[in-house]
């Protein structure tokens, strides 16, 4: 995990935090582009200007991205190297939980406000995103890129990513072992939830729920997760907060973002990248801005000209 954090901040800052991609352990990552075009901005640089910081995490580092290493990791750690019950965690799990001990972090250094931490993710990552928001209460907002199944997706909509595909040989490892069963004999109409209560265990705190139109994003289905932000807001309507306002699928661009849960479907492919702009505007409702001064970052070193903290792997209890 690394940390970045704007030099002239004249206080703790808030900080978003990525599930990353890249591989390797913190120490050993390589510096992140900053943008791939200069009329671009990077969503780095977007929070930077916003006066905040961003940490990047590989939730690898915690638990691998296949069933081989179920036996290993933290999932193979509390199970002492055995093969996994099946209500054990899955891989989506375990990333939260390489979340929550990156958040532990955070709480202990002066140059992040602890209480303004979100969490935002794409794919697999927007995934764990969600189920990081729905089980840490300690993260403040999270920015939930084009989940699917398994994410924000409704797993009873029969359309695009299903619960088959995610109880498939390649995805089997991110879900408890109780989950496969519902590929056959039982199906989906059998579960005795729905994705639309995941996204509500986030109440009352803000929820982006963000998806792409091209490129493979239909797969990911933008309309089952709308609907499923939809209906989640009943429980924040319960809980003093406001709902999006509407159950009509809205055009594509459209940005609903006046209530504590948010939608807005961009019209590029699988990535959050054109919907950065709009998640920032929601969440500085909760976070506050910071003049754009703020956004300069010291040099620390001989390659990365950011005032980046490269953290040790965790240690695990």
């Amino acid at each position: 995990m690394t940390l970045t954090t704007p030099v002239h901040a004249t206080g703790p800052v808030p900080v978003i935090m990525e599930f990353g991609f890249g591989g390797g352990f913190a120490g050993r990552m390589a510096p992140v582009p900053m943008a791939r075009q200069p009329s671009e901005p990077s969503w780095q640089q977007q929070v930077l200007a916003k006066g905040w910081g961003y940490a990047i995490l590989v939730p690898t580092s915690a638990q691998a991205d296949n069933g081989a290493g179920l036996t290993q990791g933290i999932i193979g750690l509390t199970n002492r190297g055995q093969p996994r019950k099946v209500d054990d965690w899955g891989a989506l799990r375990a990333w939260a939980w390489s979340a929550s001990r990156g958040l532990d972090y955070l709480e202990t250094d002066r140059a992040v406000d602890a209480k303004r931490v979100g969490i935002e993710g794409l794919s697999r990552y927007g995934k764990a995103a969600l189920v990081a928001m729905a089980y840490d209460p300690r993260f403040a907002i999270a920015f939930v890129g084009s989940s699917g199944e398994g994410g924000a997706k409704l797993h009873r909509r029969n359309f695009g990513e299903r619960v088959e595909n995610l109880a498939g040989s390649g995805e089997y490892h991110w879900m408890a072992g109780n989950f496969i069963k519902y590929a056959g004999p039982l199906t989906a109409n059998d579960l005795p939830i729905d994705s639309h209560e995941l996204i509500a265990l986030c109440a009352p705190r803000p929820v982006f729920i963000s998806a792409g139109a091209q490129q493979g994003d239909a797969w990911a289905d933008a309309k089952g997760m709308f609907l499923a932000a939809a209906s989640a807001g009943p429980v924040y309507r319960l809980l003093g907060k406001k709902d999006m306002a509407t159950t009509e699928f809205s055009p594509i661009e459209t940005p609903l973002i006046d209530g504590d849960v948010a939608f807005r479907q961009h019209s590029g492919g699988h990535t959050n990248g054109p919907n950065w702009p709009t998640f920032l505007a929601f969440a500085e409702r909760y976070f506050g801005g910071a003049p754009a001064a703020a956004a300069v970052t010291r040099h620390d070193g001989p390659q990365v000209d950011l005032d980046t903290h490269a953290l040790a792997e965790f240690e695990r209890d």
